[in-house]
């Protein structure tokens, strides 16, 4: 399987420029070399400043933005514009031994926002849209995850209201495995893995894909889970350090789980969304005390009993 980025998904230029590199012509590479040096000086100068900082001509800049997937050297300065905002917001995120209570309320908000966005700009609607057709065709779901992707998805199982469909979650390796093995063509498994690499949920994902399941694999990386996956979303995330990693996969894969169950929920049948609605009210009646006939809720028929 391709492990390359989805076309038309937008990436960090920085990162874009330093991934190609190696890639680029001779006088093409003097330019990203001068960008890379000093991102912030090159977001200040003219093409005619670039061009002479590089040591290169004018047209040889413009060829370099086209080569990096710009249109054009305006294009280049905006894209570079956003990646440099982004690299000053995460680096400002990072925790100091001497910052007090204020300090680390404020960057731990700021870092996980700045990753959402991250998360969302590189997010594939494609991806997602054939994740949701599958989930919506399942006649039962099994969810794939260890640590704090095993807390993934408890999350998504519980929502199984939404999904429409009996959902299950396995956050040990033979229970993975058995789940899987359990499965039968048009099932669906969700294998959830920030890496992409846990052993035991690529196991479950393999076993799950021979069994005929549709797999959909929710991963920042490019691992081995990639190769049993029908479905492949990437939920990026930051690499900025160790201390935020696990919370900001977490919640960047449990935003993608909430897009998968409420789209899935909004694919259903009327009736069957109408069902969704009676199930919420009688929560919301049952939390505040209150106690709501079963005939009250819609696709109830006369005579149920009392739940």
């Amino acid at each position: 399987m391709d492990h390359t980025r989805t076309p038309g998904v937008e990436d960090s230029l920085l990162e874009v420029i330093a991934r190609r590199l190696p890639d680029l012509r001779k006088s093409d590479r003097r330019v990203a070399d001068t960008i890379l040096a000093a991102p912030e000086a090159a977001l200040a100068m003219t093409l005619g400043t670039l061009a002479r900082a590089a040591g290169v001509s004018e047209p040889t800049v413009i060829r370099f933005s086209a080569a990096v997937g710009c249109d054009g050297f305006r294009d280049l300065r905006i894209k570079l514009a956003r990646s440099l905002a982004f690299a000053r917001t995460t680096s400002h995120a990072a925790i100091d031994p001497a910052d007090d209570l204020a300090d680390i309320i404020g960057k731990v908000f700021d870092f996980n926002l700045a990753n959402l966005t991250w998360t969302r700009a590189n997010l594939d609607p494609a991806a997602v849209a054939a994740a949701v057709a599958a989930l919506a065709a399942a006649p039962r779901i099994a969810f794939f995850g260890m640590g704090a992707s095993g807390i993934v998805a408890l999350d998504a199982a519980q929502k199984f209201p939404l999904f429409g469909v009996p959902c299950t979650a396995q956050t040990d390796g033979h229970q993975m495995l058995m789940a899987a093995a359990m499965l039968a063509p048009g099932d669906a498994a969700v294998g959830i893995s920030n890496t992409g690499q846990t052993a035991e949920v690529v196991r479950a994902m393999r076993i799950a894909r021979a069994r005929g399941a549709a797999t959909i694999a929710i991963t920042g990386g490019h691992g081995p889970i990639l190769d049993h996956a029908t479905v492949a979303i990437r939920a990026e995330t930051v690499e900025n350090t160790n201390i935020f990693t696990p919370t900001v996969s977490r919640l960047s894969a449990m935003i993608v789980i909430d897009i998968l169950s409420t789209a899935v929920s909004l694919s259903r049948s009327p009736a069957e969304q109408e069902r969704l609605v009676g199930m919420k009210r009688l929560l919301s009646a049952v939390r505040s005390g209150e106690d709501e006939a079963p005939e009250d809720l819609p696709g109830a028929r006369p005579g149920d009993p009392a739940p």
